[in-house]
């Protein structure tokens, strides 16, 4: 019961973005075409969330850390939902791609 209450308010271990990065992760940005042009972290692949879905197959390792992405981190949730309802083990929601960019230099 505590365990859970500390993951629904982020109170569980920080994850290390930095590391995680390092390690190979992929850094979805779930934004929009345009916000996407308009700046984003170098290396992330822009999926729209709207899109996630139709693009599952283009992720072909599901055992592989993901990290998504957006502008305020509630995209984000819904696509690491996504992901993880379709089999993909290690997904991280990274918040908004700002914010993560800055933990990841």
């Amino acid at each position: 019961m505590i365990d859970s209450l500390r993951k629904l308010f982020g109170l569980g271990p920080k994850t290390d973005y930095k590391q995680l990065v390092s390690e190979g992760a992929t850094i979805i940005d779930v934004r929009t075409k345009g916000e996407y042009s308009q700046g984003h972290i170098k290396g992330s692949v822009n999926i729209p969330l709207d899109q996630i879905s139709s693009k599952l197959k283009t992720l072909k390792d599901k055992n592989k850390p993901i990290i998504t992405c957006c502008a305020s981190g509630m995209r984000s949730a819904s696509a690491k939902g996504i992901l993880k309802s379709n089999g993909f083990q290690v997904v991280h929601n990274g918040g908004g791609w700002m914010s993560l960019n800055n933990k990841i230099k």
